[in-house]
């Protein structure tokens, strides 16, 4: 574990490439690939200063739920990161390009809660109750670190390598459709570029939402009512250019369109 001062360096570290966009070096580099509870603590600190810079948090993505993905980085779970009010962008609205870092765009079913999960006891039938409502998303993922030369606890210390958002307009209750079954087709400039299922979250969305539940639960951070949970990618990411535009079609819940500005 480093001392108090090396986390906060470490953390200036992530916030100096964001305010430059000069992309920074791993911070495994510092903390090697395994420390977690380093990681976390290192997203905490930035966490905070944007807090008190005046952002509101307004849900959480889970990242890693692919198990192919774990497996690569070398670990057993997913992991967090939190959603700002700042990340969301509107549905069909364009992101300057000035606004994100190595942007990727992957597809996934979010979650707006209807009540509180504040115990870890807690199982499906738990998280199934207290959502109220699912919407298809596009994710915004973007990395600080140089290259995309990530492991678990790069993206960790990065937030989850979050960047922005989008929700759709079609809200449906978990009763109207099959979360496991639910297919997304991704397409680039009118290119598919990628497809999938809500299965590729752990065998469900739902599942990733409870473990997410539980760790939060833990951390004593737990999910509160209104909150947007982004549950995890239905399938593989595609890479963004400047200019370049999404839209995915969900089976059910839609469809969420958006673009990258050229400069």
């Amino acid at each position: 574990m480093l001392t108090t001062r090396e986390v906060e360096m470490a953390a200036q570290q992530l916030r100096q490439a964001t305010e430059t966009r000069q992309t920074c070096s791993p911070i495994r580099e510092l903390i090697g690939e395994t420390d977690l509870a380093t990681a976390y603590a290192i997203q905490e600190v930035n966490t905070q200063l944007r807090l008190e810079a005046g952002q509101r948090i307004i849900g959480s993505k889970i990242g890693l739920t692919s198990v192919a993905v774990q497996k690569q980085l070398g670990v057993d779970q997913p992991d967090y990161g939190f959603l700002f009010d700042t990340m969301e962008v509107l549905n069909g609205a364009e992101i300057p390009w000035t606004a994100v870092m190595q942007p990727k765009v992957e597809a996934e079913i979010a979650f707006v809660l209807g009540r509180d999960l504040p115990s870890s006891d807690i199982g499906v039938a738990d998280v199934l109750s207290a959502i109220d409502y699912a919407v298809a998303s596009l994710e915004i993922v973007g990395s600080r670190i140089e290259g995309w030369n990530i492991r678990i606890t790069d993206t960790i210390a990065d937030n989850a390598s979050a960047s922005h958002f989008v929700i759709g307009h079609r809200p449906m209750l978990l009763k109207e459709f099959d979360v496991t079954k639910e297919a997304m087709v991704l397409y680039k400039n009118g290119e598919k570029v990628s497809e999938g299922t809500g299965f590729a979250c752990l065998g469900s969305p739902v599942n990733a939402t409870l473990w997410l539940a539980k760790t939060m639960a833990e951390l004593g951070k737990p999910l509160r009512a209104g909150q947007v949970i982004l549950s995890g990618a239905m399938g593989p990411m595609s890479a963004v250019e400047p200019g370049d535009s999404f839209k995915v079609e969900f089976s059910t819940l839609g469809e969420v369109v958006v673009s990258f500005g050229k400069e």
